[in-house]
C-alpha cells in the first residue's frame, strides 16, 4: 500500500484492496492483496523513466474519479467471475449451524455444485451477486476518501511528518492508514455484505426476495442493529489480513527478485499476490467463518445458536464441529484466488487504458 508519490498510488491503492482475492473480502474488508495494488507499488520504486518512457506514462494517468470508477468495475467483474466459488464457500461455511454434527458430510464442492443446479437451477450460482456488486462502488469511494483522510492525519503527526522520507514511517502510514480506512468502509457498507450473506445462503426456503426486501425485513425483524450482526469478526480481521498480505508479499517478491531479476515484473505481481492471498485467507478463515454464521443469526425467525460473543462462537464451533470446523469451506475460498487476482488486474488495467485513451479526444 504505497503512492507514486503520494499521487498515483494512494488513489490506486485503496479502489485496488476492495477488491481484493482472499478474505472478501472478508466482508469487504480486505480479502488479501491485488495484483493492481502491488504492481502500483512496484512502480513507485522503479528507475527514473526516460523522457519518452515518462511520456508515455503522462498519457497513461487518469483522473481520480476514472479511476475509482476503473477499480469499482474490475472488482465487480471479478466478483462475478468468481461468485460461484464464493457462494459455495458461503454454503459450506453455514453447515453446522442447524444440522447436526453426526450427519454433516465431508464437503464436497463438486456434489454441491450438483445440488445447486438440479435443485435451484444454474442462475442460483449467482445468488447475492447482485448486492455483490452494488457493495463495490460506495465500498471503492469510502476506503479511497477514508485513507486519504487518514494519511493526512497521520503525517500531521510530527514524527512521521518529519521521517516521511523514511521506508519505516511510510510503512507506518500505510499500513495504519489502510487498516483504519478499511474498517472505515466496512462499517459504512456493512449491511450490504450482511444482505449478501444472507441471500446467497438461502437454499430451497426463500426469506428474502431481494435486497430492498431483506433490508426491510431484517430492520422489521430484528431491528437495525440486526444488520450489523458480526460486525466486531469483520473488524477484527482487518489488521491482521492486511499485516500478512503485506509481509508475505514482500518477503516472496525480495526473494523472487533477488534470485530471478530479470522476470516479468507482472508475473511476479501476480504469482506473489496470488500467494499472499492465500496466506492471508488461510490466516483469517476462521474469522470469517463467525461472521457469516453470527450473519446468519435469527433468520426467518430461527433461535440463536450462539449466545455468546465472538470468542464463544469459536469455541462453540471448535467443541460441536472439531478445529476443522474453523476451515469449512476453505477450498473455493482457495481456487477463486488466482483467477479473482488475474481479472482484476487485467480488467483494471484494460479499462484504465481504456480511459486513458478517451480522454485526450
Amino acid at each position: 500500500m504505497k503512492d507514486a508519490h503520494d499521487q498515483i498510488f494512494s488513489s490506486h491503492k485503496l479502489l485496488s484492496m476492495e477488491a481484493q482475492v482472499g478474505m472478501s473480502s472478508h466482508g469487504g474488508v480486505v480479502e488479501g492483496p491485488t495484483a493492481v495494488k502491488f504492481l502500483q507499488k512496484q512502480q513507485t520504486v522503479a528507475p527514473s523513466p526516460s523522457p519518452r518512457q515518462h511520456q508515455h506514462q503522462q498519457s497513461a494517468e487518469i483522473g481520480t474519479v476514472p479511476q475509482l470508477l476503473a477499480g469499482g468495475i474490475a472488482g465487480a467483474f471479478s466478483k462475478t467471475c468468481t461468485a460461484p466459488l464464493a457462494r459455495l464457500t458461503i454454503l459450506f461455511q453455514v453447515q453446522g449451524m442447524h444440522s447436526e454434527v453426526a450427519l454433516l458430510t465431508r464437503p464436497c464442492i463438486w456434489n454441491e455444485a450438483l445440488r445447486i443446479a438440479n435443485e435451484e437451477g444454474f442462475r442460483a450460482f449467482w445468488k447475492g451477486n447482485l448486492v455483490t456488486i452494488a457493495h463495490r462502488l460506495p465500498y471503492t469511494a469510502v476506503n479511497f476518501y477514508a485513507y486519504e483522510q487518514f494519511k493526512k492525519l497521520l503525517k500531521s503527526v510530527p514524527r512521521i511528518g518529519n521521517n516521511s522520507e523514511s521506508a519505516a514511517a511510510e510503512a507506518c502510514v500505510h499500513f495504519v492508514g489502510g487498516g483504519m480506512s478499511g474498517i472505515t468502509a466496512a462499517m459504512a457498507t456493512y449491511p450490504l455484505d450482511l444482505v449478501r450473506t444472507r441471500l446467497a445462503a438461502q437454499r430451497s426456503t426463500i426469506y428474502y426476495h431481494g435486497i430492498g426486501h431483506a433490508l426491510r425485513t431484517i430492520i422489521r425483524d430484528e431491528g437495525c442493529i440486526g444488520l450489523y450482526k458480526g460486525l466486531g469478526a469483520t473488524l477484527l480481521g482487518v489488521g491482521p489480513s492486511i499485516a500478512i498480505s503485506f509481509s508475505v508479499y514482500e518477503m516472496l517478491r525480495s526473494n523472487w527478485k533477488l534470485h530471478r531479476p530479470d522476470d516479468s515484473t507482472v508475473m511476479v505481481s501476480l504469482a506473489c499476490g496470488s500467494l499472499s492471498g492465500i496466506a492471508s485467507s488461510t490466516a483469517t478463515f476462521p474469522l470469517d467463518l463467525v461472521r457469516r454464521r453470527k450473519q446468519l443469526e435469527g433468520v426467518g425467525g430461527r433461535a440463536r445458536v450462539y449466545n455468546t460473543g465472538l470468542f464463544g462462537t469459536f469455541g462453540h464451533i471448535v467443541k460441536s464441529e472439531g478445529f476443522r470446523g474453523l476451515y469449512r469451506g476453505i477450498l473455493p475460498e482457495y481456487y477463486k484466488v488466482v483467477p479473482g487476482v488475474g481479472i482484476v488486474f487485467m480488467t483494471y488495467e484494460t479499462l484504465k487504458k481504456f480511459l486513458s485513451d478517451n480522454s485526450r479526444f
